[in-house]
């Protein structure tokens, strides 16, 4: 069993269960059931954000069966296929099994992202909804999702970074006695709780400023822009990133998402200002001629 310390902060030592409990035998994780109430959380603020844009409530019932279905199967397949060597059996049978267990772990939220974003895109045209408009309701969601998910890291004692000296440190040991003796200890970079409280900021900053938007889809560069640029340097703090050669997967990613972000924000906000220096000047015009 592994032991957690925050030793900077003035907090001892102390274990978490990564079982919740235990249903007619078959274990129930502590990650699973945080995934599930960011999950839940993360639907209840869209229906919010729905009625704002107008949009019915039912789709967003569809959207929520749907992008809980594929974001789950994304994550999964993102990272199997960065790690596909480790799912690999005596048998095409046995490999199959261990792709599809995710109980074992083994889940990355770009994946899961990705797929969501197709989701909504398919379902936007179905239903019929502008997909930058619904792209601003689902996007603060998310990150409620990604806060809370965070956490399940925590609980598994995972996704932390390299080893450092600042107060906030967290100390991993491997073996714990209840006194003042414990081994193989190291301390590192909570990078969970970093991405959480990321996250949480965004969050807000997103909350407050939504009905003061400017056009539809600027929430969604928003956050583009503000996990992308805070996941690219989290990132590079882990050791336990995708890797793709020298290069790391997730962090590579996140530039790009960030750059990308910021320069659709960019080009949106000067094009809606040459639209209304347009518009006043044929009012301008038109008063004249009147």
């Amino acid at each position: 069993m592994k032991y957690i310390s925050f030793p900077g902060l003035g907090i001892e030592p102390f274990s978490i269960d990564a079982e919740a409990f235990n249903l007619f035998g078959i274990s129930v994780m502590w990650y699973g059931v945080l995934i599930a109430t960011g999950m839940v959380l993360a639907f209840i603020y869209a229906l919010t954000r729905a009625k704002i844009e107008n949009i019915k409530s039912d789709d967003i019932y569809d959207l929520g069966i749907f992008a809980i279905i594929f974001g789950v199967i994304g994550a999964r397949l993102y990272y199997v296929i960065f790690e596909f060597k480790t799912f690999i059996s005596y048998s095409i049978g046995a490999t199959l099994r261990n792709i599809i267990d995710i109980r074992n772990g083994g889940l990355a939220i770009y994946g899961g992202i990705l797929a969501g974003f197709l989701t909504v895109l398919v379902v936007s045209k179905i239903k019929k909804i502008r997909f930058s408009t619904l792209l601003d309701v689902v996007s603060p969601a998310v990150m409620i999702g990604q806060i809370i998910g965070r956490w399940g890291n925590f609980i598994n004692v995972e996704a932390f970074g390299g080893e450092t000296s600042l107060p906030w440190r967290m100390g991993i040991l491997s073996s714990f006695d209840g006194g003042e003796s414990f081994y193989s200890e190291m301390f590192v970079h909570p990078t969970f709780l970093y991405e959480s409280l990321w996250n949480l900021l965004g969050f807000i900053l997103i909350h407050v400023f939504y009905k003061k938007k400017k056009f539809n889809g600027q929430v969604f560069l928003f956050y583009m822009t503000w996990y992308g640029f805070g996941r690219m340097l989290i990132e590079g703090l882990r050791t336990d990133s995708l890797m793709l050669g020298p290069v790391r997967v997730s962090q590579a990613l996140a530039a790009a998402t960030f750059i990308l972000g910021a320069v659709l924000m960019i080009i949106n906000l000067r094009n809606l200002k040459r639209y209304n220096e347009a518009v006043s000047v044929e009012e301008k015009k038109e008063e004249i001629i009147e």
